[in-house]
């Protein structure tokens, strides 16, 4: 017997939990968010679940992000050995591989990337599928943490740029965004696990909340 996942199948019955091990995820971006959010799934039962990341762990990724004790390893491939059923992509996510990617195997797509540009033309092409972290950093209270339509995000500068871009290019569409709209705290990079984990743990609930749903 599967005790691993016992309390999972209790927690949904089997049909649902049986939908769960079906999903196929991709996550786009496994830093202080996504790391999270991919934990969160495997452990859930979600394991067929492919990462994409082109980075290496250094020291400042300590403080946030699973897996980071392996400095100066890519994240792709130390995240492989902890979660083994898990596919990767060693890939710069830029406008190029974002235009030729196929994403119609995928389920749902979590976003958990940085680059502005690349979550913005993500939307436009896939925004049915999209689950879309906005800022985490700089903040600290993770009870602000919410969840809207990209068009009901407020209180974030990043959801305010990707509104606006989206405005522009007359694109009307909803997408779910996880965000919080509390004041950041700083002017540099600072973060804090307990907000950045936090809205990693948001993201899996979401995901499976539109798996079972579906």
């Amino acid at each position: 017997m599967d005790l691993r996942h016992e309390r999972c199948r209790i927690l949904f019955g089997e049909d649902d939990f049986k939908k769960l091990q079906k999903a196929k995820i991709i996550i786009l971006g496994v830093g202080g968010v996504g790391s999270y959010a991919l934990d969160c799934l495997y452990r859930t039962g979600v394991t067929d679940i492919c990462i994409v990341d082109y980075d290496h762990y250094d020291e400042t990724n300590q403080n946030r992000q699973i897996g980071s004790e392996a400095v100066g390893e890519l994240k792709t491939k130390r995240l492989q050995e902890l979660y083994p059923k898990i596919t990767t992509i060693h890939q710069k996510m830029d406008l190029a591989w974002l235009e030729s990617f196929d994403f119609s195997p995928y389920d749902l797509i979590i976003d958990t990337a940085d680059t502005s540009k690349v979550k913005i033309e993500l939307a436009k092409k896939e925004y049915k599928k999209l689950i879309m972290s906005l800022g985490s950093a700089k903040r600290y209270d993770a009870s602000k943490i919410e969840v809207a339509s990209i068009w009901k995000s407020h209180g974030d500068a990043l959801g305010r740029k990707i509104r606006n871009e989206l405005k522009k290019a007359r694109f009307d569409r909803n997408f779910t965004v996880v965000f919080s709209p509390e004041e950041a705290k700083c002017k540099e990079k600072g973060s804090f696990v307990g907000v950045t984990g936090a809205f990693g743990l948001v993201i899996c609930s979401e995901t499976v909340k539109r798996i079972l749903k579906e």
